[in-house]
């Protein structure tokens, strides 16, 4: 039995597979094969084994440098897709109407898909408050952006691991952009990241849209790992309020979807 409960009677090696999964979900970074196959009591030919199969449909990541493994894009999706159903929405809406309502400015709700912010949600102040701005805007509701461009996908993005990042963007190719600002290069975007896990929020200036700016804050689950993040964007040169008073109402907004979700914040 590992720590994460009996492995099937039936079907021992999806078992095991599950169980590998969950036991690099729960560690704070990339693992190596022997210590893994130690604290789940597999055998290390069995280990290497579901690793290699778990890498090559891309649940897993290996780290050559590292001799390390960690969780892969294909587990992010398949996460990710669960966050996509309703019951997500349903706690979050009403949030979001509040903060639309108190911000007099867009709100959005946006989940991480791959390398790619997915807005799930999208809540605009009453009428007549918006006025062009919202006409603006490209986010609506199911369209996709790159996640480092976004406020929103990045501060999902800020709570990954390195190799989780090196993973989504593994070429300069990978980091497109729109106005021609964002970032270039890998380490160019895993330094802003760092800084703004450290913050606790993230901010785009111009990189999704001309003469706008966005703000975004995670909500988390109970493994204090991001489900979505709360984002909120205007005009650059014409806002009603200071960024300041923009980060501190989303963030009382990530904390009470984190709240509604059984989630916690991870410490900082």
């Amino acid at each position: 039995m590992t720590e994460h409960g009996p492995s099937s009677s039936a079907s021992p090696a999806v078992g095991r597979a599950l169980d590998i999964l969950l036991y690099l979900a729960g560690r704070p970074g990339p693992v190596q094969a022997s210590a893994l196959a130690r604290d789940l009591e597999i055998p290390r030919s069995s280990a290497y084994h579901i690793l290699s199969v778990l890498t090559g449909r891309g649940f897993v990541t290996y780290l050559p440098a590292e001799q390390a493994y960690g969780l892969g894009l294909t587990s992010f999706e398949v996460g990710s897709a669960y966050l996509r159903h309703e019951p997500l929405e349903r706690l979050a809406r009403p949030i979001l109407r509040r903060l639309a309502a108190r911000l007099g400015q867009t709100v959005h709700l946006g989940i991480l898909v791959g390398a790619e912010t997915v807005y799930l949600l999208k809540e605009r102040p009453s009428a007549g408050r918006a006025g062009d701005v919202d006409i603006a805007l490209v986010t609506d509701i199911g369209v996709r952006l790159p996640a480092q461009l976004t406020a929103n996908g990045r501060a999902i993005l800020a709570h990954a691991s390195e190799a989780q990042l090196r993973a989504l963007f593994p070429r300069p190719a990978d980091l497109t952009v729109r106005t021609g600002r964002g970032p270039r290069s890998q380490s160019e975007l895993l330094a802003a990241l760092a800084r703004e896990r450290e913050q606790g929020w993230s901010e785009e200036v111009e990189l999704v849209t001309e003469g706008f700016r966005s703000m975004g804050v995670a909500a988390f689950d109970h493994n204090e790992r991001p489900v979505a993040a709360i984002s909120s964007t205007w005009q650059r040169h014409h806002c009603r309020h200071d960024a300041d008073h923009v980060r501190e109402v989303l963030q009382r907004g990530a904390d009470r979807l984190t709240a509604a979700v059984s989630g916690r914040a991870p410490s900082r």
